[in-house]
């Protein structure tokens, strides 16, 4: 506790400032391996939306809260024998039906529920990519899943045996976001604790040095002393 004298409110104010910088420090950096996972993207499959070598994050979210259009990433060791995360975009889900392909003036459109979906992210505008028609209705609880590169993505397409190529709600492990813009405001919490503690520090030492600063001497009057007759 900071006791009383010169310099209190000195010292007040660097032990809060401090501590809110520490607390604002460590519960962001804890917060973000909490609610946020990171990655490399190992292949072609999602280009050109995501090239190899790319870093990614990811919101960590249940399959539940995905919607179609997202880009989701999932574990799935028994298709692709890897207790690695893989990633994808959501096409279809739970009750929905998703076919390919319709031709719409001079391109094939992946349909969903009979109506051809906008793609502006798949490569070279080629929705189809495999030439592999499918008719899909997909189960409640699961997704079916395409990689961007229609040519080459093993996705949903590939493992029409299992569910329709489909894969389960609860095998996504997060939905993948903004790099950038999460990394700006989760380094910008950061540092905003850094600079919060290093104010709180130099706080500190103005209170110290404002303690130890001596008071002024005050001269002590000599002892009263009696006079001896003679």
């Amino acid at each position: 506790m900071v006791g009383a004298g010169p310099g209190r409110g000195l010292g007040i104010a660097a032990l809060v400032v401090g501590l809110l910088g520490l607390v604002l420090g460590i519960g962001t950096v804890v917060y973000a391996n909490s609610a946020y996972g990171t990655g490399t993207v190992p292949s072609e499959s999602m280009s050109p939306t995501y090239t190899p070598g790319q870093r990614v994050v990811w919101e960590k979210v249940g399959g539940g809260e995905v919607r179609r259009g997202d880009v989701v990433v999932f574990s799935a060791p028994g298709r692709y024998a890897s207790d690695g995360v893989v990633m994808q975009r959501v096409i279809a889900v739970g009750g929905d039906r998703v076919a390919c392909c319709t031709r719409v003036g001079s391109e094939e459109r992946v349909t969903v529920n009979g109506a051809p979906i906008e793609e502006p992210y798949v490569s070279g505008g080629d929705a189809d990519g495999q030439h592999r028609s499918y008719d899909v209705r997909v189960p409640q609880g699961r997704l079916f899943l395409l990689g961007d590169h229609r040519a080459d993505a093993m996705d949903s397409r590939a493992f029409p045996t299992d569910h329709g190529g489909t894969v389960p709600v609860d095998a996504v492990r997060g939905r993948v976001t903004e790099e950038r813009k999460v990394a700006v405001a989760l380094g910008t919490a950061v540092l905003l604790g850094a600079v919060l503690v290093l104010t709180g520090i130099g706080l500190g030492i103005g209170f110290l040095v404002v303690r130890r600063r001596k008071a002024p001497t005050v001269p002590q009057l000599p002892w009263p002393t009696r006079s001896t007759g003679s």
